[in-house]
């Protein structure tokens, strides 16, 4: 897994490429992907987004006392991947309250760009218990940072 090297043109700087090889392993009776391997790669994606917007690991902001417990998902598959595709998790943030915040995820062929799936995981900000917080209240700074990287779409 790796980060694209460069945004094409036009693109928003607050979008987030992680590029990824798929295994034999990951794949079905039939040869593609099995569908419960995208929500893997969008946390993959997602978590790399997370430590190139941030400057943080995952951990780090766990450690920090927030926590990303998942509240919803969605994924629409377009096209089949298969074994040995080279993937690009086109990761962005679509919206953000105080109590939670909303991924989306494009998964392309990168060798042709084809739109294989394309996703939505929403998720609460809570405390190391689990419980809801406040995040603009808990950590303005970390707030502010994902409120500024909202696509505009």
């Amino acid at each position: 897994m790796k980060k694209a090297q460069n945004q094409k043109d036009g693109e928003d700087m607050h979008t987030h490429d992680t590029i990824l090889r798929t295994r034999y392993g990951e794949t079905d009776q039939m040869g593609i992907i099995y569908h419960p391997n995208y929500y893997i790669y969008f946390e993959m994606g997602r978590t790399e987004f997370l430590r190139e917007a941030t400057g943080m690991s995952y951990k780090e902001m766990e450690e920090a006392g927030v926590m990303l417990p998942l509240s919803e998902t969605h994924c629409k598959y377009r096209s089949p991947a298969v074994y040995d595709d080279e993937l690009v998790v086109r990761t962005s943030i679509k919206g953000i309250t105080v109590a939670r915040i909303t991924f989306t995820y494009k998964l392309l062929r990168n060798a042709d760009g084809v739109i294989l799936a394309e996703g939505e995981t929403m998720h609460a900000f809570t405390n190391l218990q689990g419980r809801p917080i406040n995040l603009k209240k808990t950590n303005i700074v970390l707030y502010e940072m994902f409120n500024s990287m909202v696509d505009a779409d």
